[in-house]
């Protein structure tokens, strides 16, 4: 067969035809328009707008402009205009024809700025995702799966000064104040007025005695001030967010929360926790070891839902010492048994809501296993334990049950999924943007863009039954049933 030479000739001649014919039926932006009617976005954007002037560039166009750029992870949105102008996929997905002008890199920025920033419409975009997983059956909240993944900010880790900032008060704080002081007068104590993380000060014009927050001191970054210095196991550590983040059995995220990178993830999970109790019906919770508190053990529980959480090692213990396991606690007499028989009797319950048992040191400085029980130079054991142990203790006994091993396991492929596809697929893993209110903004766009994915694909299978669905508004099961 005779070689072919063109001389890398350039004369295409005129298209004839449509884009239409030319963007592939299995492309995914023909999904992503039949998955949702994007004219939803219009009524939320239209009091954004002025009654007069000139004809503004369309808002659906904006923000479909938006996911493209996540959706295909370009993360530029200079960049995302470029390739608009010679992908005819994209000019398809927008409506813009082959010799209409493609809308510059900033007329994005600027209507974030004029319109968009001091809006909902990113959380309403979010929330009319997921209702529409919801009509379609797709999210299934019966078990769901939280964690938190970071995402580092747009700032110079050297550029760093330091600022002394309050301890953040945490939401459970008044409930736990209570019942320190509950159990403290259960065991003839006094009561006392504040926690470990607040002191006292006077107030200078009236001379009472208030109560404060303790301050603390941290590094802050000069270029984004809102940015947490972030350092945790092996990661590097960076000014970053983080986002904490619950998903559906199904990995369809369906409640996230953007935080500064220092604050932990035990904070931040419960105003996360409080968005998913307001909407749906929980009946299992599964997090990972950063959550393994008994505040928030005692949250979930208290809800009558089930916590699965992994095994931990003991902190701080040393291998030829007793750990705490070895000490039986009599509930009776509400007091700890050594290995040696001898009682570990109650002292206080501190200002942190830890219980406190105290071995008798005259006992304790003549034993012959005083070695491997304490290094304390009294010659006396001490035990702490919390006032809501018994929560975790619970969560520890349903670790042992075949439904941990079946639920738990599936964080994997469910939460843990979805940070690794945001992070390789929808720009995740560096942020372009600065300050918390515009990295919250961006979370909710890349997550939209995750579960709107997933959606469009889950949807494709069966095209004619969620198009039933959309035309009559019938649930997925009455169809099915054929009651209508």
């Amino acid at each position: 067969m005779a070689m072919t030479v063109r001389n890398n000739h350039k004369d295409f001649g005129f298209i004839l035809g449509n884009i239409e014919d030319y963007v592939p039926q299995d492309h995914l932006v023909r999904k992503l328009e039949e998955a949702i009617d994007w004219c939803f976005i219009y009524p939320l954007v239209k009091p954004l707008y002025s009654l007069y002037g000139r004809p503004s560039i369309d808002p659906v166009i904006l923000f479909k402009m938006i996911f493209i750029n996540y959706t295909f992870g370009i993360n530029s949105m200079r960049k995302t205009c470029e390739e608009i102008k010679v992908n005819l996929a994209y000019r398809w997905f927008l409506g813009i024809a082959l010799d209409e002008e493609v809308p510059n890199y900033s007329t994005w920025s600027q209507n974030y700025i004029r319109r968009y920033g001091d809006s909902s419409i990113f959380d309403s975009i979010f929330e009319k995702i997921i209702d529409k997983g919801l009509s379609y059956g797709f999210i299934n909240t019966e078990t769901v799966y939280g964690d938190s993944t970071h995402q580092k900010a747009s700032a110079n880790k050297r550029k760093v000064q330091r600022k002394e900032v309050e301890i953040t008060r945490k939401k459970y704080e008044d409930d736990l104040l209570k019942e320190i002081n509950e159990d403290r007068i259960n065991h003839n104590k006094k009561k006392i007025d504040h926690l470990s993380r607040e002191e006292y000060d006077f107030d200078e014009e009236t001379g009472e005695q208030i109560i404060v927050a303790k301050k603390k001191e941290i590094k802050a970054s000069l270029t984004d001030p809102e940015a947490g210095n972030f350092h945790k196991g092996e990661h590097e550590e960076c000014f970053a967010y983080c986002h904490q983040t619950i998903c559906d059995s199904n990995g369809f995220i369906i409640a996230y929360d953007t935080v500064p990178g220092n604050i932990h993830d035990s904070v931040s999970f419960f105003n996360t926790y409080e968005k998913i109790m307001e909407k749906y019906e929980v009946k299992n919770v599964s997090l990972d070891a950063g959550y393994k508190t008994p505040s928030i053990a005692r949250e979930v529980i208290s809800n009558d839902q089930k916590l699965f959480l992994p095994y931990t090692r003991p902190k701080g213990k040393k291998k030829e010492t007793f750990s705490k396991k070895e000490f039986v606690y009599d509930s009776q007499n509400d007091i700890f048994i050594c290995p040696n028989n001898e009682k570990l009797s109650y002292y206080t319950t501190d200002n942190r809501g830890y219980r406190i048992y105290v071995s008798d040191h005259s006992k304790c400085e003549n034993c012959p296993l005083l070695g491997k029980c304490t290094s304390s130079k009294k010659h006396e054991k001490t035990i702490t334990v919390h006032i809501w142990q018994k929560y975790l203790d619970e969560c520890e006994e349903l670790r042992h049950t075949d439904e941990w091993k079946k639920i738990y396991p599936q964080r994997k492929q469910t939460i843990e999924r979805d940070f690794g596809d945001c992070k390789e697929n929808h720009c995740l893993r560096y942020t372009r943007v600065r300050g918390l209110k515009r990295n919250t903004h961006q979370a909710a766009i890349i997550y939209s863009c995750l579960n709107l994915k997933k959606l469009a694909i889950k949807r494709e299978r069966n095209r004619y039954l969620y198009d039933l669905i959309d035309q009559t508004g019938k649930t997925k099961e009455e169809i099915l049933s054929f009651s209508f």
